[in-house]
């Protein structure tokens, strides 16, 4: 019995080092593909739309995926299988650490820069919590249980990735629902941010006002917006482009701590508040 045990664990490590191996070289390979890919821009009215590496990424990733275009297609089994998309789930936070380590180098060398910015800037990181008044209630009647709250805890880039893993672990429901989110902002944001930032100038707000708007925490919807921006008020290019850098800077440096302190806590509460009045379960809905 322990000698077949033991066999036992030394096959069931080989076939996870087989699957480790597996998964790196898919990441390198698709890594390399959409790096070859680069960055493609194009105009849409007086908007720009952006399409990032990242978003060539995640639609190889689902198209590699089997069970998420259907069992029949027996043939991508071979390249990577539902091991090694578990396996990858374990691997997201690891992933992350090096960039939480990266947003607390901000903080130290540029708190002088912080304090002088002002309270406009200061303040502007409150405006995510506009996400937990306007789309918890919504992601509830959708039928979402908490999964909404890490999906609407603020706008899901990287430090909330990062802080809802820690908390409750990326394979969560919370997990599930923040991840959902990125995913999406991934796909969708840098084009709803390029056409925003371009249209958003024809609303009368003041371009530098619009332009500190722009840094919502995520570098490449950030340079979307200026960038559209940026074109549609070509007068004020220089300043929108560093308000917007500025902007952005400071959401990634607080952007962590009203997540923590701010976030989370308003989330929950209004979450046990709400949930009996709009989720499926309690309204009868199939």
């Amino acid at each position: 019995m322990k000698k077949s045990s033991e066999k036992q664990e030394e096959k069931m490590g080989k076939s996870n080092f087989n699957s480790f191996i597996k998964l790196c070289l898919t990441v390198l390979f698709i890594v390399v593909i959409t790096e070859m890919f680069g960055t493609k821009t194009f105009r849409l009215g007086p908007g720009r739309v952006v399409l990032l590496p990242m978003l060539f990424a995640v639609v190889i990733g689902m198209l590699i995926t089997p069970d998420l275009l259907g069992s029949k297609i027996e043939s991508l089994k071979k390249i990577i299988s539902m091991e090694e998309v578990k396996m990858a789930g374990s691997y997201v936070m690891i992933a992350l650490l090096p960039l939480g380590v990266k947003y607390g180098t901000l903080v130290g060398p540029n708190i002088v820069e912080v304090v002088k910015a002002g309270p406009a800037f200061l303040l502007q990181e409150l405006g995510n919590l506009g996400t937990v008044f306007i789309a918890l209630p919504l992601a509830l009647f959708l039928g979402m249980e908490r999964e909404a709250v890490g999906a609407t805890a603020s706008i899901s880039r990287e430090p909330t990735l990062g802080v809802i893993g820690e908390k409750y672990g990326i394979s969560s429901p919370e997990g599930t629902g923040v991840l959902g989110t990125y995913l999406m902002g991934t796909v969708f944001g840098t084009i709803f941010f390029g056409l925003l930032g371009g249209y958003s100038a024809a609303t009368g707000l003041h371009p530098l006002a619009l332009a500190m708007a722009s840094g919502m925490g995520s570098g490449s919807m950030m340079a979307a917006a200026s960038g559209a921006l940026a074109e549609a008020v070509p007068e004020m290019k220089d300043g929108i482009l560093a308000y917007a850098a500025t902007s952005n800077m400071l959401t990634g440096v607080t952007g962590l701590y009203s997540v923590i302190f701010l976030g989370l806590p308003l989330v929950n509460f209004l979450y046990d508040k709400l949930y009996p009045f709009f989720s499926k379960k309690n309204r009868g809905d199939k």
